[in-house]
């Protein structure tokens, strides 16, 4: 830290109690100078040679015959004003980055200026402030945070712009040029630390990251924390992923439990207005902070009740970035009072920003390019969106209380999407039912047409066929599409199948569970038994034998014509004695004509349950 000495005789100053200071000196004082509760006795000679102020005060009390006068107003208090009168009397005083803002205001409210003496205070402060706490990067940060309560004086002397100047100058430098200390608690490289396997044992001068300066910067308070940033924004030579990285590190350093997405409360206003201001400040670049980030930020803004434009500029940003989010950052705690644990309506209005923004970018933009996934187009980011929704959907599942028309909006949502699997969104609609035993069927009919059994993985089709909670049209579309994919991989038409069987498919043979209509709707709750299920799992495994062989050596078992399209029809019967096992079974126990109330798979009768103990087990999707 820099520091200046002024004077040469040693400090006489004495107390006397708590309110009185004095010069203890051969000469009587003069003159009783009243500031605040405190009694200065001193001299008139050393004072008003360099004080216009004090010469005018001693006049006016002159004519009062009195030698008392009274100071309430000048600027860092009794403290300042003892540091003026010892420079009067030349006695030593230090100076530094702590005290040299108070004492150059209230050197001018003394008017201690050049024309009342040569080599007053004013200007010997004004010579270290610019050539010594100026040019030090700790000491003008130091410096700028003792002008908060030194206003308006500290304004009025450009002691703050000065200050923010010399602070802006510096964090915007080439990083080459940076010679002084900092503050930077991060991770270094490890070239850096000597560790890298390719480090040769010379080490290299340690390069200064771009953002040497954000850890510094959070000790200042929200009001000059927004003039310096909008400073070193205006120079326009620092990075926004480098600003954006700053508001980050600020928000962790000044909002408690921010890296926890929680905010303590404890002082409301005093966090409203902090979150407030980090949202305008963000850099206006796309992609220039993360959508966690980002997230985080709306937590804090929602818990806090921060004003409506600061949300929805939040919102809007989450929406242009939400490829980038994960689950996680999507589990924002519903407001107190609601019954669901998650707010599901900010998460359907996040992917709704997503989906405006997305029409409207053209892939050729320059901007789109440039933001922070250039390498995910358009299509790309869809994909990655509607899998981060059915990661969503599979978490929000596991809420009790979660209405099925949320659930069901959120996927609808995201359901033009095209993505090459549905085994995500048939996890989230598997949680549900499990969670949701209750439903009626219409709602299981409801939230089954979601899903395309035509995009599930061979994995997510051996469970479907296996689940006790699905109705049996959906177990009996898995199993055709299975067949369908089958069949095609050899070349072959898909084998025929009972007009019962095939009414139970959508739109006859070809689509998907969500576009299907039939009549028949008590077979989307209609489950197919345990003795069901226990064949499907042989003939299934019969049905995949046939698709690819190796002999006992390892090598290719290779069949001749004859034995491959024998293979396949074989296939085709398999799955007919698959489909005709489902049905006789459906009409063996009355499923057709079911009651309208839906049966959970696990409510079945005390008899079945001893003879099929296999029929209570629940699977699940891990």
């Amino acid at each position: 830290m820099k520091f200046m000495k002024l004077g040469s005789k040693p400090d006489s100053f004495q107390t006397d109690g708590d309110n009185i200071r004095y010069v203890a000196t051969e000469l009587a004082t003069d003159l009783v100078v009243n500031i605040g509760d405190l009694k200065f006795y001193l001299h008139k000679f050393p004072l008003l040679s360099k004080s216009a102020r004090l010469q005018k005060l001693v006049a006016t009390s002159s004519d009062e015959n009195s030698d008392e006068i009274h100071i309430q107003d000048i600027p860092g208090g009794p403290a300042a004003f003892e540091i003026c009168a010892k420079f009067c009397y030349g006695m030593t005083v230090t100076l530094n980055a702590y005290n040299v803002v108070a004492a150059r205001c209230a050197a001018e409210y003394l008017e201690m200026y050049e024309t009342v003496e040569k080599g007053n205070l004013i200007y010997k402060i004004d010579v270290f402030l610019n050539s010594s706490i100026f040019r030090s990067w700790k000491d003008s940060i130091i410096v700028l945070q003792t002008t908060k309560s030194l206003l308006p004086w500290s304004e009025e002397i450009k002691v703050v712009s000065h200050c923010l100047d010399s602070i802006a100058s510096k964090a915007s430098i080439d990083t080459s040029k940076v010679e002084w200390s900092y503050t930077y608690n991060r991770k270094k490289l490890p070239s850096e630390n000597g560790n890298s396997p390719q480090w040769n044992g010379v080490r290299k001068p340690q390069m200064v990251p771009k953002d040497w300066w954000v850890e510094d910067l959070c000790e200042l308070h929200i009001d000059l924390y927004k003039r310096v940033i909008t400073t070193i924004k205006t120079k326009s030579r620092v990075s926004g992923d480098v600003i954006g990285e700053a508001l980050n590190a600020y928000a962790l350093r000044r909002l408690p439990g921010f890296s926890k997405g929680m905010v303590q409360n404890n002082d409301f206003i005093k966090y409203r207005s902090l979150v407030e201001t980090i949202v305008r400040l963000l850099p206006t670049e796309r992609g220039t902070v993360s959508c966690s980030f980002l997230l985080r930020l709306l937590r804090a803004a929602i818990l806090l009740d921060c004003g409506e434009m600061e949300r929805n500029e939040l919102m809007r940003r989450i929406g242009q970035q939400l490829p980038e989010a994960t689950v996680t950052d999507l589990l924002i705690r519903a407001p107190a009072g609601e019954a669901t644990i998650y707010d599901v309506d900010i998460v359907h209005n996040l992917v709704e920003e997503f989906v405006t923004h997305s029409s409207q970018i053209d892939p050729t933009d320059n901007e789109f390019q440039k933001s922070r996934s250039p390498k995910f187009g358009p299509d790309a980011c869809k994909v990655l969106v509607a899998k981060l929704i059915d990661g969503y959907l599979a978490e929000i599942a596991r809420d009790p209380n979660l209405h099925l028309s949320k659930f069901v909006y959120l996927a609808e949502i995201v359901a033009s999407f095209s993505r090459p699997s549905h085994d995500g969104l048939y996890r989230a609609i598997d949680m549900y039912l499990k969670e949701h035993p209750g439903i009626s069927k219409s709602e299981k009919k409801r939230i089954c047409r979601l899903m395309d059994c035509r995009k599930l993985s061979a994995e997510a089709c051996m469970h479907a066929v296996q689940n006790e909670r699905l109705p049996l049209r959906v177990v009996v579309q898995v199993l055709f599409f299975e067949q369908v994919r089958a069949t095609a991989s050899a070349g072959n038409s898909t084998p025929d199948l009972p007009g019962s069987i095939r009414a139970l498919l959508p739109g006859g043979s070809h689509g998907s569970s969500r576009s299907t209509t039939t009549n028949n709707e008590e077979d989307w709750d209609s489950v197919p038994t345990a003795e069901d299920i226990k064949a499907l799992k042989g003939e299934l495994a019969t049905l995949r034998l046939g698709s690819s062989g190796t002999d006992r050596n390892g090598n290719d078992a290779a069949k001749s014509d004859a034995e491959k399209i024998a293979a396949n029809r074989m296939k085709g019967l398999v799955m007919s004695k698959i489909f005709s096992k489902l049905w006789s079974s459906k009409e063996r126990h009355g499923e057709i004509s079911s009651s309208d109330t839906s049966e959970s798979p696990g409510s079945v009768n005390a008899e079945e349950t001893k003879s099929t103990p296999s029929r209570s087990r629940r699977h699940s999707l891990s």
